[in-house]
């Protein structure tokens, strides 16, 4: 196994412990079992376990964003769809960043406690940081794409939505991974759409 495929390898360990158990129970010994290596095999990557956590979430980011670039690409001139069809594609964009399958629900769960443990340790903090920018980045240019295209009502304030709407997608994904009996993968769908749909032209 080449070192970039042994990365992966430890990582895609690192996210099952994680999902199954929580972070604090990622260790490198217990991710080393997951991965079926000895733990020097791990300590010969990662030097210790926050660097392997900001290396599992670089990975995940990357992931992430390299879905998103697939549906941008699938989405093609959005100008060409109806405003409703519009607002349902970016819709399915942002979906990306809920708990709607079973690889994004082990993803956010992770992540969320990521972000928990970075509001303690200032080794995590920095990509914690970049995520939520990151974030609200793809969230502004979302609406301001769709009020280009005549998608949203004039005169939106696209700072102030992306922000809200960042508020909207992390409280479905805390509350689908806490309580996924109430908050299912279909509730943080349809929340997202009339959410869309609230901001469209009278």
């Amino acid at each position: 196994m080449d070192p970039e495929a042994r990365r992966r390898h430890v990582v895609d360990a690192l996210f099952r412990v994680a999902a199954r158990d929580g972070l604090q129970r990622a260790s490198l010994r217990n991710v080393a079992d997951e991965a079926q290596l000895n733990i020097g095999s791990v300590r010969h990557y990662f030097a210790g376990q926050q660097e392997l956590m900001n290396f599992a979430m670089r990975s995940m980011l990357d992931r992430l964003a390299g879905r998103l670039t697939a549906r941008v690409e699938e989405a093609g001139d959005l100008s060409r769809h109806p405003h409703a069809e519009q607002r349902r594609i970016a819709a399915g964009l942002l979906g990306e960043l809920l708990p709607l399958d079973d690889r994004r629900r082990a993803e956010v769960t992770v992540f969320i406690d990521f972000v928990t443990a970075a509001r303690t340790n200032p080794a995590l903090a920095g990509l914690s940081r970049e995520a939520a920018h990151g974030e609200r980045d793809l969230l502004r240019r979302v609406l301001i794409r769709l009020a280009a295209n005549g998608a949203l009502r004039p005169g939106l304030d696209h700072d102030l939505e992306a922000e809200r709407l960042a508020a909207l997608l992390d409280g479905l994904s805390l509350s689908a991974v806490l309580h996924p009996d109430l908050v299912t993968p279909d509730t943080c769908a349809r929340a997202v759409t009339a959410h869309l749909e609230a901001l469209a032209p009278d």
